[in-house]
């Protein structure tokens, strides 16, 4: 456990509405500094982080934070005609402060302001910083997701909260942006809990803790050293189990070969018995003995047998045996060289993506890739309807209805079993496929958004991906490079991650230029 902890988590459980446990029985504590929190999709990463703030409440147990909390949620829920003041969290303040300048000497607006007369100049001073406009008046409307999601974070720092929980900070920023993040979470003063799948923040990390399983494993190093430390205790874990194992076979060989040889004592002295050479008298104490001794003899291998059992169930339990998504996409049979949507830029300039090609559009934040996407699918200048495009937002799934039902609209002819079956492989199973959408986290709604357009008949010709690896854990990722490396249809992905797009063999970059100027760049 760290020393002086700022956050102490006790049989921490918490189960949604209709039972479903989220968190079940977490103990643990992180300390002052920077935490990087990871696990795997739906193991719980944010639905802790609201337990922590406080905007969820533990079903049993307890968490214990020493001091104030701020958090940062995956999606900003900000209406766009809110400013940026109010997506810093010093609206009131800043209203309070003009206010006073103004002549209005009103005491409640002293209580307000507290010690914030410069809030103002902070806040301008601190958006500067973070390479964002000093205008804390502008329209979030005005700001791209990567500059709302930044913007956010800069709030955060400026509300000096005693713990910083982040989840997902870097999901959006492109790399210009992710880069000015890093520099603010290195000069972090105080806690700051982050969930996060992206490496480079990890690295970052004072503490890395991964929560799996139940359980909350807190490691005093960043992610890679993490991963070094793990790897070594995974080995030691298959040795043991390999040895435990070994003996289970012995105890097992030796208690057959036991009571093989009390069988053949029983056997003899049967034959002798009928031979005449003893008498009924001698016969019974003989065979009484015998039974004694025999069954001694089991109970021994037996106890031997159950302890070498025992061991091998807890070396297996030391051994991890995770579950991954299996991501098979099936064969759309396009032909190579066969047009399948063509890009347009704003001099007029056309790029052609036929099948098979793997095309990656990049830009920095705001410059309109997402606005691009969006008239592509919507019919300007596709040449194929046979479209699957998975939106950075994940919003076109119905929140109210559940997985199965999304995912039975894309495939209606395919029987709900086998639709079972298949959702199995992208690791939703029994009672999670008729929760509904609403409740999933951000993970396993990216699951079922993927599942609902990989699963769909007949097969899309092309693929749309907003950034697909915001909401994925990282092995999932892998999972998703393995999937896209088979794909025999056309690919058109939006990505900041660019260790992700250096893994999908790409044939294409275009970049999206301010002022909508589409030019290809060498890879």
């Amino acid at each position: 456990m760290p020393s002086s902890p700022s956050v102490v988590l006790h049989d921490l459980s918490f189960s949604w509405p209709d039972g479903t446990p989220a968190l079940d029985g977490v103990s643990g504590a992180f300390g002052r500094g920077r935490t990087g929190l990871i696990g795997a999709n739906g193991a719980g990463k944010s639905t802790l982080l609201k337990l922590i703030a406080g905007q969820l409440s533990p079903t049993s147990g307890s968490v214990s934070v020493h001091g104030t909390v701020d958090h940062l949620p995956q999606h900003l829920t900000l209406a766009t005609d809110a400013s940026v003041g109010e997506l810093l969290g010093i609206r009131p303040q800043l209203d309070a402060v003009r206010a006073v300048a103004s002549g209005d000497a009103s005491p409640e607006l002293f209580d307000v302001i507290g010690d914030g007369w410069d809030v103002e100049e902070r806040a301008e001073a601190a958006l500067a910083q973070a390479g964002l406009p000093a205008d804390v008046d502008r329209r979030v409307a005005e700001l791209s997701g990567g500059e709302a999601m930044l913007a956010g974070v800069v709030g955060v720092l400026l509300r000096r909260a005693s713990v910083a929980l982040l989840d997902e900070p870097t999901n959006n920023l492109d790399g210009d942006a992710r880069a000015r993040l890093y520099e603010l979470v290195r000069g972090w003063r105080g806690t700051l809990i982050v969930v996060s799948h992206d490496l480079e923040l990890l690295e970052l990390m004072d503490d890395t803790a991964e929560l799996r399983g139940g359980g909350l494993t807190v490691f005093g190093g960043p992610y890679s050293a993490y991963r070094a430390w793990l790897e070594e205790q995974q080995d030691a874990a298959r040795q043991v189990l390999r040895t435990a194992e070994q003996r289970l076979r012995v105890e097992r060989r030796d208690r057959i070969a036991a009571e093989a040889k009390v069988a053949r004592s029983a056997r003899d002295g049967r034959k002798k018995r009928a031979s005449g050479d003893f008498g009924k008298a001698a016969f019974d104490a003989m065979k009484n003995s015998g039974e004694k001794s025999g069954a001694k003899i089991r109970g021994m291998h037996a106890d031997r047998e159950a302890e070498a059992r025992a061991a091998v169930e807890e070396a297996e339990r030391l051994v991890r045996d995770d579950d991954r998504i299996t991501v098979d996409l099936p064969d759309p049979r396009v032909a190579r060289g066969r047009r399948l949507a063509v890009l347009t830029g704003a001099d007029g300039r056309e790029f052609v993506l036929q099948g098979p090609e793997r095309v990656a559009l990049t830009g920095p934040n705001g410059v309109g890739k997402t606005t691009l996407l969006e008239a592509l699918v919507a019919g300007r200048g596709l040449a194929t309807d046979r479209v699957a495009y998975l939106t950075q937002r994940i919003d076109t799934l119905e929140e109210d209805r559940s997985v199965l039902e999304n995912v039975r609209a894309g495939a209606p002819t395919v029987p709900p079993g086998e639709l079972r079956n298949r959702l199995a492989r992208f690791l939703i199973r029994g009672a999670a496929v008729d929760r509904p959408v609403a409740s999933l986290s951000g993970g396993e709604r990216f699951r079922v958004a993927l599942a609902r357009l990989l699963l769909a008949e007949p097969p899309a010709q092309l693929l749309v991906l907003d950034e697909p690896t915001n909401n994925l854990d990282l092995d999932s990722v892998d999972r998703l490079v393995e999937a896209l490396a088979a794909y025999r249809g056309g690919l058109l992905v939006v990505s900041h991650d660019r260790r992700f797009l250096d893994r999908l063999g790409l044939d294409a970059e275009l970049r999206l230029e301010p002022g909508g100027v589409l030019r290809q760049v060498g890879l």
